[in-house]
């Protein structure tokens, strides 16, 4: 049974997020899928982001919004290509990033359920 959002940054708390989103970015440059849509110029600043985003999401504190506003999911991913391929292939890195860091299974089915409304929610092209 998944947990109440704001009930996943008390379980995992920064570090858990910190381990999270740092496996799923060492696959990202490899991917040749997805590698093309992150600029090296900003690979760390995407990671700060996501980072900061899912912190503020899951119950944490709210330097993504001090920093960024508000989120605005669909119009900040717009200028990108996400067609089905590109959602299912993000949902496997994420995926493949919750199995390495050993979420616990709450948690872990709290931000799966996340991704994949949010990755969906995203797609922008067909194809």
């Amino acid at each position: 049974m998944p947990l109440p959002e704001n009930e996943v940054f008390p379980l995992i708390g920064e570090a858990g997020f910190e381990h999270l989103v740092a496996a799923f970015y060492r696959q990202i440059p490899t991917d040749d899928l997805l590698g093309p849509l992150y600029p090296p110029s900003d690979f760390a600043g995407a990671e700060k982001r996501l980072r900061d985003f899912l912190i503020y999401r899951f119950g944490g504190p709210d330097r993504y919004l001090h920093e960024r506003g508000s989120p605005h999911l669909r119009m900040r991913h717009a200028p990108f290509a996400i067609p089905q391929a590109a959602r299912d292939r993000w949902m496997l890195l994420m995926n493949n990033a919750l199995e390495e860091v050993r979420i616990p299974l709450e948690p872990a089915a709290t931000l799966r359920n996340f991704f994949e409304d949010a990755a969906t929610f995203l797609i922008n092209r067909r194809g």
